[in-house]
């Protein structure tokens, strides 16, 4: 089993979603009464169970609004309390979606204790509220800066849009997502009747028309106030007599046996069954494995053990706390197998068959689990921790690359190709007919083209023996940083290149003496960047923003930019106290510009450089816009007894416009 976990969030893979919404339950009317003026039927309730907003849900990174037209019921959705199984309520009879609302109708349709529990609560004026359970079987991502429709209404990113889902349960809870959602049941049938008097009618014959005769029902004999009085004597005595053989029966040792009897009526003879029960010897207690922990407990777990910088911000408090308590010390990796393993139906209480642990702790979507309560998906959990760690491994090198070029979204790996439009004509004056001249728009443009970059590593059957959790943090550190590595390479490679784009020719190159990085030869770039004209001979209109330099250069240019005076001690220079540039250009630093590895390095070179918004002189393109590395997990192939792990990269890095930089050579 495959899972992959994108740093965006964008996953096919099903996930356990619990929707706390902004929900509105109402009451709905007992649909039928006994002879005696009992309600008979199971009471009934129906719920306003998601009003089509965006949700803020544990265990996901950004928001998340479920598109109502791809969400299913599945048959037989249950009713629960607290989204407890052992706790049943009832059952739902329909679900509608109505203006952009997730409606649902269901009936209190159990005889458990859940069940008495949410329907008395009700009865008494609890509020109740709800939440209700589904499965995320495709999510799209938005990114920030974008927008997306669904249920009829607008969203910004950064969310996550659930476009298909399957709606498996729904239960009472005492306190939702929105405070201001109630729940209530409906209200039982009223005991009281009322008794009509019915006179005794003759209707006279009238010309063709049949004589009727209404006769009333007999009348019941009176009952006199003695005899109500006594009967409710009686009655009162009755109940003394109960709640005594109660208290009686259950000692001082049962008080809450009691209670719940003088509160449901039992008689003495049950009451003192329960009492029985109660005093039996308790069996030993059978070994049931913990199928409470979660996959986010696991995942909270593996970053603590990894001392992964920021855990505590990744997850909510309870989650960080069950996972300290649980794996004091530290989680293994055998342990964290194990785990899965168990979840997953695995009966064996050891790691020694350990192809058939990794088999149930890898488990493909779709096989029947028994004798298990939940699943949990290792894959995905080695991804989601996997991830994190390739993220510091990715951040750990240089990334100077990012602050100077443009960045484009490619959809595919074929070749994309850019215009920049150049007029070829100036407005003219309008003639008094009002006629407007044709004008005519050159074009210049530039290609581009993503390729894939990747490595495949494997964590061993010796790293799983040796318990190594290191690997999977170790591993995925060394993915993320050959990813950052590489894009480096790939960059740097290109830019240093650029014999033939800086040249004396596109007025983008300086030599000389003069063109040592100061003030002098830093207003000399600025007026060759600004006296750049494009085709049609007229100025470019873009303002330098950028100062590029190597390593040796550093102090300086970080001088010029932050500096207000410079000043110049030798006797014969005369030098300005002010500095012009102080404030102008941003000054941006790498190693890579004087290393020897790369053709056309320089330790005197420099650049000035346009914002790269603005006219861009390299540019980057990412497929579907994933910046960041994606790393896969799986259980490895037959002949290897191990986890596989691999990490790839779609991009794409293309020189732009010559006119959007300056270079000095910094020597004669």
């Amino acid at each position: 089993m495959k899972t992959t976990k994108t740093l965006t969030e964008r996953t096919d893979a099903p996930r356990e979603l619990t929707l706390q919404a902004d929900i509105h339950i109402e009451a709905a009317a007992p649909t039928g009464a006994a002879a005696d003026g009992q309600d008979t039927r199971p009471r009934r309730f129906h719920m306003d169970a998601y009003t089509g907003g965006a949700l803020v849900l544990a265990g996901w990174r950004f928001p998340v609004v479920v598109d109502l037209d791809g969400l299913a019921v599945r048959n037989g959705a249950k009713v629960y309390l607290d989204h407890s199984r052992m706790a049943r309520v009832g059952h739902l009879e329909a679900a509608n979606v109505l203006g952009g609302r997730l409606r649902v109708t269901g009936v209190v349709s159990s005889t458990s204790g859940a069940a008495r529990e949410v329907v008395a609560d009700a009865d008494n004026g609890y509020p109740w509220q709800a939440s209700i359970g589904a499965t995320v079987e495709q999510v799209e991502f938005i990114g920030d800066g974008k927008t997306v429709t669904v249920n009829g209404r607008e969203f910004a990113g950064p969310l996550n849009v659930a476009r298909r889902a399957s709606l498996s349960e729904v239960s009472f809870v005492g306190n939702g997502a929105d405070d201001q959602t109630s729940a209530s049941i409906a209200a039982k049938a009223a005991k009281e009747r009322t008794v009509d008097t019915v006179t005794n009618e003759k209707t006279e014959k009238v010309e063709g028309q049949d004589t009727a005769v209404q006769t009333p029902e007999p009348e019941k004999p009176a009952v006199t106030a003695a005899e109500s009085v006594a009967d409710l004597r009686a009655q009162a005595a009755a109940e003394q007599e109960r709640i005594a053989g109660v208290r009686t029966a259950c000692g001082e040792a049962h008080p809450e046996i009691a209670a719940q009897a003088i509160r449901e009526g039992w008689d003495v003879t049950k009451t003192e069954l329960e009492v029985l029960r109660a005093d039996r010897p308790k069996a030993p207690a059978a070994h049931i494995p913990d199928n409470s922990l979660s996959g986010q407990v696991l995942e909270a777990a593996c970053m603590l053990s990894g001392h992964l910088e920021g855990v505590e911000k990744r997850f909510d408090e309870k989650t960080l706390d069950a996972a300290s308590k649980r794996f004091r010390g530290g989680i293994g990796l055998q342990e964290l197998l194990l785990e899965a393993a168990w979840a997953n139906g695995f009966a064996g209480r050891s790691f020694r068959d350990s192809r058939a642990v990794l088999r149930f702790a890898f488990l493909p979507h779709g096989r029947d689990v028994q004798a298990s309560f939940s699943t949990i998906d290792i894959g995905g959990i080695l991804s989601n921790v996997s991830n994190k760690f390739l993220l510091e491994g990715f951040f750990s090198v240089e990334r100077t690359w990012r602050n100077i070029c443009a960045i484009r979204n490619v959809s595919d790996f074929k070749t994309v190709t850019s215009y920049r439009l150049i007029g070829k004509d100036q407005y003219e004056q309008v003639a008094p007919g009002g006629e407007l001249k044709h004008g005519t728009l050159g074009e210049e443009s530039y290609t581009n083209k993503a390729d894939t970059y990747g490595l495949l590593l494997s964590v061993d059957r010796r790293d799983i023996i040796n318990d190594d959790l290191g690997a999977i943090t170790t591993v995925p550190r060394k993915l993320g940083r050959g990813s950052g590595l590489k894009i480096n390479d790939v960059f740097w490679t290109i830019f240093l290149g650029n014999s033939a784009f800086f040249t004396a020719g596109n007025r983008n190159y300086l030599t000389g003496t003069d063109t040592v990085l100061s003030i002098d030869g830093l207003t000399k770039a600025e007026v060759a960047f600004l006296d750049q004209v494009d085709s049609d001979g007229k100025p470019i209109g873009i303002m330098p923003a950028i100062l590029l330099v190597p390593t040796a250069l550093s102090a300086v240019g970080t001088m010029l930019f932050k500096s207000v005076e410079i000043r110049d001690t030798t006797s014969s220079t005369k030098y300005p106290v002010g500095n012009p540039h102080q404030g102008k250009f941003r000054s941006e630093v790498s190693r890579y510009l004087a290393n020897s590895a790369y053709t056309g390095y320089s330790a005197k070179a420099w650049y000035l450089l346009a914002d790269p918004n603005d006219l861009p002189v390299i540019e980057v393109a990412f497929l579907n816009g994933q910046e960041s590395p994606t790393i896969e997990t799986a259980e490895a192939d037959f002949n290897v007894l191990g986890i596989q792990m691999r990490g790839y990269h779609d991009f794409g890095v293309a020189l732009q416009d010559p006119k959007g930089g300056v270079k000095a050579k910094g020597e004669a």
